[in-house]
């Protein structure tokens, strides 16, 4: 907890410290422009002296850079950092996000519906977005649901275990009006790498990856 608290506080000290630099470039850029615009004709500005004032923008815009990086790295050593990712590797986990697994045949998804509804269709979509089975549910009930896809495509041909899948809930009432839906799903499986992303540590069970905080649940993976 010390640790995290230490990082926080340093992560805190770097963002405040780049929306300085980056307060006092615009205050810089609009003095100089206000500088050029009224310079006296006979007497231009020296621009040996306009050369030391641009070197010094450049000079901020390095420092933005460089804060971001440090950013970067500090939160690639925090709680829930890539260390944490890297404790996980070879252990069987279980992560609640959008995608499924399809696994001996079935491939499920939980979703919430906000109110009743008059229709609801369920599209089972690829990796790619492409639509491969479309689904009317019977319940149209408001509140929480369970789906599972039986892994065969619209026209019954079923589809190769481990594909990764997404739905789309479509649910409208009598009046045609769309009702607001969420859908999640759960990947099961042994962690074989951990990145870092554009600042978001990622876990890849197999092919897919997911975000390392929608893990929810560690076990030790059974014996070869």
């Amino acid at each position: 907890m010390a640790v995290a608290a230490t990082s926080n506080a340093v992560t805190d000290k770097i963002n405040n410290s780049r929306t300085s630099l980056a307060n006092n470039e615009q205050t810089f850029l609009k003095l100089l422009t206000t500088q050029l615009k009224n310079q006296d004709p006979l007497a231009p500005t020296d621009t040996t002296q306009m050369t030391s004032q641009i070197t010094q923008m450049t000079g901020v815009e390095q420092q933005l850079v460089t804060n971001d990086l440090l950013t970067a790295l500090v939160g690639m050593n925090t709680s829930g950092g890539i260390s944490e990712g890297v404790n996980l590797m070879g252990k069987q986990v279980t992560a609640e996000t959008d995608k499924s697994l399809l696994k001996g045949g079935e491939a499920t998804w939980s979703y919430t519906q906000s109110r009743a509804a008059t229709s609801v269709k369920v599209e089972v979509l690829d990796k790619y977005g492409k639509t491969i089975a479309t689904v009317l549910p019977d319940d149209m009930a408001g509140g929480d649901h369970t789906f599972k896809w039986d892994g065969k495509s619209a026209d019954g041909t079923p589809q190769p275990e481990g594909g990764e899948y997404t739905i789309k809930v479509t649910a409208t009432d009598a009046n045609a009006a769309a009702i607001t839906t969420t859908a999640k799903g759960r990947v099961d499986g042994v962690v074989t790498k951990v990145t870092n992303e554009s600042g978001v540590n990622m876990v890849w069970i197999g092919d897919t990856k997911v975000p390392l905080d929608s893990v929810i649940g560690v076990t030790n993976a059974a014996a070869a």
